[in-house]
């Protein structure tokens, strides 16, 4: 049975985190070959008995400021110590890149049937008041007047140059209430942002409050493949046939108030869950009961969202790309276009107008190795004319693929490209995204 394995601990009055749950669990003594699970509780009585200094894989934060940024930034992960293969730190979270499984098999089985995601890392943020919409739409370059109740939309912070500060989801649950997911890598920055915006709107008695989300408190996991819908209508009462993509819902699960929002970052049908962390376990533990359901890590998660064209911030998308240059004009709603009023609009309306330098687009290679994020894309007579932002094996499709920008006139979908890869040219095509099918879900 799953249970959680906090990767934050408390002992003696100092922070211990794990830097390396392998090390880690063969240091206590064995305790994988006697436990299948290791919960905070029994971690502590362990570490009570014996020594709690330095080692190779436990980090002794002895300074108040360092204790609190362990609390503030290491948290409390979903994994099973039977299953987890791989952790790394991601942004500033242990997170699990893969469990017993491939990434590749882990990765079919989400298209095929359906994976359970931990994406409680990402930032979730409540935003509420008379000025609201105003606010939000001050610091983004979507329409939430137009955005009926419950609904949602994927957005972007921009800033004065038309760059992207971060992609984000905004859900409106009422005139007056917004629920925003943001990423996790951009959790400062996105802060800092929302809360000098908000004394902006104070000091002209504006009506706006920010209730960032304790991931301590609040989960989020992510339900995400064909039988998704399936599973989750087992657990709750609601029918999720009335719940259109890009749609949220607030609903109770063994008595726990929980919101449904009917997205995802794997091009598959799925949902996102928000679920107070007390809970989370208790229902975690029933959506991996079903058998259709495996846990899914990291690795997987990044090639099926590279499968769905969709962008990484920080490795497609950062704050000198533009919402036209990254193909997301579509994300420039209509209304704002006119009002020409949300932050690096003159330049963003004039890439609309007249075009850009440079584009993304989709990449097909032949045979050789994958290219990976930097590998030169160059023209079929070796001139570089580009970067890749994203690339690996694509598990669907048998082939490597990958994203990157190239000056538009050279981008023609069929276009011959090569790509530099450890010294070596290898053959590719521009081709449109996503590579996969998308499969959302349109309410009947």
């Amino acid at each position: 049975m799953i249970k959680s394995i906090m990767l934050r601990f408390v002992a003696r009055g100092r922070f211990i985190v794990c830097d390396n749950l392998e090390k880690c669990l063969n240091a206590l003594g064995g305790v994988r070959d006697t436990c299948s699970v290791i919960t905070v509780s029994k971690f502590k009585e362990r570490l009570g008995g014996g020594s709690t200094s330095r080692s190779n894989c436990l980090i002794d934060s002895a300074t108040p400021r360092a204790a609190a940024d362990a609390t503030r930034r290491e948290n409390r992960r979903l994994s099973s110590t039977s299953t987890v293969s791989k952790i790394v730190n991601f942004a500033g979270w242990l997170l699990p890149v893969q469990y017993r499984e491939t990434i590749a098999v882990s990765h079919l089985h989400t298209r095929s049937l359906a994976s359970l995601f931990d994406v409680g890392h990402m930032l979730q943020t409540r935003v509420s008041g008379k000025d609201a919409g105003e606010y939000l739409e001050s610091l983004t370059t979507c329409d939430l007047k137009n955005l009926s109740k419950g609904a949602a939309t994927l957005t972007v912070f921009t800033n004065e140059k038309g760059g992207i500060l971060d992609d984000l989801i905004i859900t409106k649950d009422d005139e007056d209430r917004y629920f925003v997911v943001s990423n996790a890598g951009r959790r400062d920055e996105d802060s800092q942002l929302l809360l000098e915006r908000q004394d902006d709107f104070k000091k002209i008695s504006k009506n706006v409050y920010i209730d960032f989300l304790d991931p301590l408190e609040q989960g989020l996991i992510a339900l995400q493949g064909p039988t998704a819908a399936t599973v989750l209508q087992s657990l709750v009462k609601i029918d999720l046939q009335t719940l259109k993509f890009m749609n949220s819902v607030k609903t109770e699960v063994s008595g726990s108030r929980i919101r449904i929002s009917r997205c995802g970052y794997t091009g598959e049908d799925g949902f996102e869950i928000s679920v107070p962390a007390n809970d989370a376990i208790d229902l975690v533990e029933r959506i991996l009961e079903i058998p259709d359901v495996k846990l899914a890590g990291l690795g997987a998660r990044d090639s099926l969202r590279l499968e769905a064209g969709l962008c990484l911030y920080g490795h497609d998308i950062n704050e000198n790309t533009t919402p036209v240059e990254a193909a997301l004009t579509w994300l420039v709603a209509k209304r704002r276009r006119a009002e020409a009023n949300f932050p690096g609009a003159k330049r963003i309306l004039s890439q609309i107008k007249t075009g850009t330098t440079k584009k993304r687009v989709g990449l097909l290679l032949g045979q050789g190795p994958p290219a990976r994020e930097g590998a030169p894309i160059l023209t079929p007579e070796g001139e570089r004319v580009g970067s890749v932002t994203s690339g690996g094996p694509s598990p669907t499709l048998g082939r490597p693929i990958a994203m990157g920008y190239m000056p538009p006139d050279l981008a023609q979908f069929g276009g011959g490209v090569l790509f530099e890869v450890r010294g070596k040219t290898y053959k590719g095509t521009v081709t449109r995204m996503p590579f996969v099918k998308a499969k959302y879900y349109t309410a009947k």
